[in-house]
């Protein structure tokens, strides 16, 4: 069924009595309360100065399109304020509704109309400086508008500064006798026609003289902007699915602060399970500490969906929800492996899609233990080989689809029959001309040393020859254009190393044969077999070409051995 748009328009205080009534609510996928103080007062100000303030979007929900286990979200009544101005987020209550008395939903507009509900009908606070965010409460604030236009303290050169004198105040103990409380106006004489006039007349008496007209105008367009005109214009959807409803949401969210994708994911995620984000927050610490929420949903998509639209529906929060402890082991035994392989999961903190394939083998396969070979060549290849430097998701796509046809197992030979994971001459010249400081050089720097690398110690890349030798006079029986190669060489893997960040710094531009002469026996014995320093090679810096050649040779072969 197609879904139908009606634009209406009611008042300020028809939209709030909704809100305070229970007949207008937000989808769980709504992002928390983030305005300001100064974007409420300014807000206010665009209200009094005639300014439209955009239309509303609302989702009609019945029977028909939301289900009982659907939650939505009352809108906050109270808003704490930090020392910044900014509102706490505050995690809504999420609750069932009742379609007898809920109709409403609020796809668009939720600041705005939160904002509007909070300066009528809720309570304001200022969080005291150095008590703790969880605190509610605090210092009471009153949202007010000065009356007295001989003491209005409003710069009118500041661009986009605010035109009347509207702000939020701490001292509700001490207000001056010319500043109104908004939420004023919705005491009953205001709103009654025989008594209105008095009302205003009382609020102003205070006034001097000169001012009155201009706190009378005021008091009367404040009545008039709440009561009489129909300032909410709203396009109403009806006969839309939840899941329709969630595509309009990201969708009109695109634009303007644009939510980030994960927070949209989320917010969706937790539409159908509730409480996905505190599961999700025993997982990220400890082990995965650093990997943020975008790595479990991606899993998800992996597991239980399609990775390459990356939309998560109700099917997949549902099954990643009845499944979690399947889930949480798959992670667990991921830990295993890579511990096992001398691994530190941490380096994947930033680069996880790496990890995705072999998430999907240990979940679907439990025999997924017969063949680590498989899994630690595809690990090395992927990172070594730069795999998903482009095209993710298709990536992951190709890798689920070929662990499908090769019985739920990730094997080298299923490697060897894809182009841009088989191992050939041209990729290990790649890798041994990756130069210092780049991803591949320090991965392969890194995978080479597992066996022996502290996870206590920083490892920098360092130059065997050191890199400012080659920048001094060339030796003279060397020729110039094999100066010139040497030059291009010195910064490239056969002269790199990985070295303890300190003695990185003690070691500097010391020759290589000086370095390892001023080590003990033992050292020496540790430094050839480390750094793979080819036998019998003299280390002066003289026989560089000797020396870099013997040791890409080397190299060459631990990648291969490396890469299965």
């Amino acid at each position: 069924m197609m879904s139908k748009l009606i634009d209406n328009s009611i008042t300020i205080y028809e939209a709030l009595t909704n809100i305070q009534n229970g007949k207008y609510v937000m989808p769980t996928f709504q992002r928390q309360y983030v305005w300001s103080m100064e974007q409420i007062e300014k807000l206010w100000d665009s209200i009094l100065l005639d300014y439209p303030i955009a239309t509303f979007l609302f989702w009609h929900v019945d029977d028909e399109n939301v289900t009982w286990d659907t939650y939505f979200c009352n809108f906050l009544s109270t808003v704490t304020f930090d020392s910044r101005k900014q509102a706490d987020s505050v995690n809504y209550e999420l609750s069932n509704i009742d379609v007898k008395c809920t109709d409403t939903a609020i796809l668009d507009g939720q600041q705005r109309l939160t904002s509007l509900f909070l300066s009528l009908f809720g309570d304001g606070y200022i969080r005291q400086k150095h008590a703790r965010k969880k605190t509610t409460g605090g210092i009471v604030i009153k949202l007010l508008i000065e009356l007295n236009k001989n003491k209005i303290t409003i710069d009118e050169e500041e661009y986009n500064s605010k035109k009347f004198d509207i702000k939020f105040s701490e001292k509700v103990s001490k207000l001056s006798p010319t500043q109104f409380e908004i939420k004023r106006i919705l005491d009953p004489k205001f709103q009654d026609v025989l008594t209105r006039e008095d009302a205003i007349e009382d609020a102003i008496s205070n006034v001097p003289v000169d001012s009155k007209d201009y706190a009378r105008g005021i008091l009367n367009k404040l009545y008039n902007k709440i009561f009489v005109e129909k300032l909410i214009r709203y396009t109403e959807i009806q006969d839309m699915k939840q899941d329709d409803a969630l595509e309009m949401f990201v969708r009109f969210n695109s634009g303007g602060k644009a939510l980030r994708k994960s927070e949209i994911t989320m917010s969706i995620l937790e539409a159908y399970w509730p409480s996905a984000k505190t599961e999700f927050g025993k997982i990220l610490v400890d082990s995965y500490d650093g990997f943020g929420s975008d790595f479990i949903i991606r899993s998800a998509l992996m597991l239980y969906g399609d990775v390459v639209k990356s939309n998560i529906n109700k099917q997949i929060a549902e099954e990643l929800k009845n499944n979690w402890s399947d889930f949480k082991k798959a992670l667990k035994n991921l830990e295993g492996i890579l511990k096992d392989m001398n691994i530190e999961i941490k380096r994947f903190a930033s680069s996880w899609n790496v990890l995705l394939p072999i998430i999907y083998c240990i979940y679907y396969n439990p025999e997924y233990n017969n063949n680590l070979d498989g899994i630690r060549a595809y690990l090395i290849r992927a990172i070594l080989f730069t795999y998903f430097q482009s095209g993710t998701t298709g990536k992951l796509q190709q890798m689920k689809s070929n662990i499908n046809s090769n019985d739920g197992e990730i094997t080298v030979d299923m490697l060897n029959q894809m182009n841009e994971l088989k191992v050939t001459d041209g990729k290990i010249e790649d890798i041994v001309n990756a130069e210092k400081g780049s991803r591949v050089a320090g991965e392969a720097l890194y995978y080479l040393s597992i066996s022996w690398l502290n996870k206590n110690f920083r490892y920098e890349q360092d130059h065997l020859h050191p890199y400012d030798r080659f920048d001094g006079n060339k030796p003279i029986p060397v020729s110039m254009e094999d100066w010139r190669k040497w030059r291009s060489n010195r910064n490239r893997l056969p002269n790199l190393h990985l070295l303890v960040g300190r003695s990185n710094a003690s070691k500097s531009d010391m020759r290589l044969v000086d370095y390892y002469n001023d080590m003990k026996d033992t050292e020496k014995v540790e430094f050839y077999e480390q750094a793979f320093i080819p036998k019998y090679i003299s280390l002066e810096f003289e026989k560089f070409d000797e020396f870099y050649e013997k040791r890409k040779a080397i190299l060459t072969d631990k990648l291969r051995e490396l890469l299965g």
